[in-house]
């Protein structure tokens, strides 16, 4: 399989990706969507379980494994264990998502490889971290969001907690674990070592809860769930129109809420003492949210919005797909592409963010065949011959 060249500022690293599904593998599609050159190993025969994830028409696939390379390798096995070893002296990153220790097992840990290839930066991705009492257990993204804060604060304040619905803290363990990365490289450009990058993804959901320990700490106070607000910020939530869509306004500083009243043609309420700063806003959050929303409902949608760009106030549509794909600045700013593929027709997808003025990455192409790269990686790269190949394909190593 011929692959377009690739571009984006991490053109010529090359990074082994292991592991499956989501926390690993993300990461790995962060850096090729970026230029590096990413390897992905998948086992003989299975690969990874995300060929077969998604709703409806498995499509995740085309998604997550984009601008990288499948090869499949045994690791279970001795000479599959060799040839990683091999790869790893020509790689600069190597990304794992494994229980702590599986590497480790299979003598594949950082001290060995480290010691074949001292430049190499591991990003090791787990529920817990490499160490501490909780290392050693399964993780998955739904424990890691409730063990790091998130899942007790979603949700409406009398219903139990709920997810959101995707799987967030494994994305973020995977980001957390490519800044790390990134990082470990402008460091490795310093020493000319590289290093161990540990994102658990329970670690990875506590770096977004804002003030939330110091609150406790300092106050005493826990958040609770608040449904669609967030408590004394106001006035910040969906609002009804005349019709069926709710619109999303955010008019919580004290100019914008200024704007807000004008809007509604009640330029009094910027002046009353219930609103007339961000903390009065707050404690009266209800009845301001009665107000507004009593406003809204006589406006249909497009007229909603208009008089909120008008007057400069925050707002916008709840969007499903079918709104992302007909919406303007989406299509300017080239948010979706279409990526050509051989069995999915009209397949699109988020394209490459953030956007790179100089460098910018891409889609260069959709998740690959298992395998398709064996031949690339393993004859041109490793040098190995074809009659070694057909020795280790029929013994279910590659």
């Amino acid at each position: 399989m011929t692959v377009p060249p690739a571009t984006g500022p991490l053109a010529g690293l090359r990074v082994i990706e292991l592991g499956q599904l989501i926390a690993g593998p993300f990461c790995g599609q962060l850096m090729g969507d970026l230029g590096a050159e990413v390897i992905k190993v998948e086992p003989p025969g299975v690969g990874d379980a995300m060929r077969s994830w998604g709703r409806g028409v498995p499509v995740w696939w085309s998604v997550i494994a984009r601008n990288k390379k499948s090869v499949t390798l045994d690791l279970r096995a001795e000479r599959g264990q060799r040839l990683l070893k091999r790869l790893v002296e020509q790689s600069d990153i190597l990304i794992e998502n494994f229980r702590p220790g599986t590497l480790e097992k299979w003598g594949l840990g950082f001290d060995v490889l480290a010691a074949l290839n001292p430049r190499l930066i591991m990003v090791r991705v787990s529920g817990f971290g490499q160490t501490g009492p909780y290392a050693q257990r399964a993780g998955y993204a739904s424990v890691g969001e409730a063990m790091g804060g998130l899942r007790y604060i979603a949700g409406d304040p009398d219903r139990p907690p709920v997810r959101v619905g995707i799987s967030i803290g494994d994305s973020l363990a995977a980001t957390m674990g490519c800044v790390g990365a990134l990082a470990a490289l402008n460091a490795r450009a310093q020493t000319g070592r590289g290093q161990v990058v540990d994102s658990a993804i329970y670690e990875a959901v506590l770096a977004m809860m804002e003030s939330t320990i110091p609150e406790f700490t300092v106050g005493g106070f826990i958040r609770e769930r608040s449904g669609a607000i967030l408590p004394k910020t106001a006035p910040s939530n969906v609002y009804p129109t005349s019709g069926a869509e709710m619109i999303v306004i955010g008019a919580n500083q004290d100019s914008v809420f200024g704007r807000l009243a004008d809007a509604m043609g009640q330029p009094e309420l910027a002046q009353d003492a219930r609103f007339a700063n961000h903390v009065a806003r707050g404690d009266n959050q209800v009845e301001l949210d009665e107000l507004i929303a009593a406003w809204s409902a006589t406006l249909d949608a497009d007229t909603l919005l208009d008089t909120m760009v008008k007057h400069g106030v925050p707002a916008g549509r709840v969007y499903t797909a079918p709104d992302m794909l007909r919406d303007a600045q989406f299509a300017a700013r080239e948010a979706i592409v279409d990526v050509p593929h051989p069995q999915f027709d009209n397949l699109k997808m988020q394209n490459v963010f953030p956007k790179l003025s100089a460098t910018p990455g891409g889609v260069r192409w959709p998740g690959p065949e298992l395998g398709a790269h064996n031949d690339e990686i393993y004859g041109d790269l490793l040098g190995i011959a074809q009659s070694e190949r057909n020795e280790l394909a029929r013994d279910g190593i590659i």
